[in-house]
């Protein structure tokens, strides 16, 4: 099922999400060799540079710069990923292009397997490409953190609820702060001790780059959970750790980047809660009989 004018890139893995996270980055011309990487990967991987710079109307130094933004060390390195991974996605049934365009003919039972094909592969690519490295950091500032401030707005701020909820059922002081006013204030009075974390599908949400700007210059330590790794958000943090979804027709932003944002923040609590067991069995234990009468 691609969100209109998209189409599904036959490339498995990170290094599609790579490319696609660095779209809206990218100058006029970039784009324009990531869209013929992207639209044909294969012939791209059998091409010389001087090939793809030609069908891409740009020069050699712009298809160069193109794989340097991609963190490569120029086209020779991304010709043999776009080889490796290309060979990988015809060997992978559950890589097979799947259109993300829904029309008001489609049976629900189509629809249905569409989703769980989409939900299925951003869960395994946000997996394949975070940086564990940078999981393990942002785990270990949570557990030792004397206050945790979550900055989300309407789809993200779902996410940041729950996790807000599940670290405050565990004994750690977190707070989810929607209203920019509130998030400002809250973000002005962090410090060293602290750690601010901001979820953003776009990274451009100006409420929460806001509130995680302020937070760093307050010298809390920033983290940024977005789909996007060159955006402002991103920008602003000191560590980012991204997700990779896309849209589908009527499953925009945030919505289409629920199930792979809810991975990295399970990780993080889950991360926090073996750091700190002893106390999070307690906390456990205090707060499930606390409620037993109401359940």
């Amino acid at each position: 099922m691609s969100a209109a004018g998209e189409k599904d890139s036959p490339i498995a893995g990170s290094l599609d999400a790579r490319i696609r996270g660095l779209l809206p980055t990218l100058t006029g011309a970039e784009r324009r060799v990531a869209e013929q990487v992207l639209d044909d990967p294969a012939r791209a991987a059998a091409s010389t540079i001087t090939a793809l710079a030609e069908r891409a109307g740009t020069s050699l130094t712009t298809v160069t710069r193109f794989s340097r933004a991609l963190g490569l060390t120029g086209y020779p390195q991304l010709k043999l990923l776009l080889a490796t991974e290309v060979g990988r996605t015809e060997s992978r049934s559950w890589a097979k292009a799947v259109s993300a365009t829904i029309t008001p003919r489609d049976p629900l039972d189509r629809v249905l397997a569409g989703l769980v094909d989409l939900d299925t592969r951003a869960v395994q690519e946000t997996a394949a490409q975070l940086d564990i490295d940078a999981v393990k950091r942002v785990v270990t500032l949570l557990a030792k953190a004397r206050r945790i401030d979550i900055y989300a707005v309407s789809g993200s701020a779902v996410i940041g609820i729950d996790l807000q909820l599940r670290l405050h059922h565990i004994g750690r002081a977190a707070y989810i702060w929607q209203d920019v006013h509130d998030a400002l204030s809250s973000a002005a009075l962090l410090g060293p001790q602290d750690v601010a974390l901001a979820i953003s599908h776009s990274g451009q949400t100006l409420e929460t780059v806001e509130a995680l700007g302020t937070a760093g210059a307050a010298g809390a330590a920033t983290v940024a959970i977005t789909n996007f790794p060159r955006s402002p958000l991103a920008q602003a943090a000191a560590i980012t750790l991204t997700t990779t979804t896309r849209e589908t027709t009527f499953r925009a932003g945030s919505m289409s980047a629920r199930h792979a944002q809810m991975l990295i923040l399970d990780c993080l609590y889950i991360g926090v809660a073996q750091r700190t067991y002893t106390a999070t069995v307690a906390a456990l234990d205090a707060t499930a009989d606390a409620v037993r009468g109401h359940r």
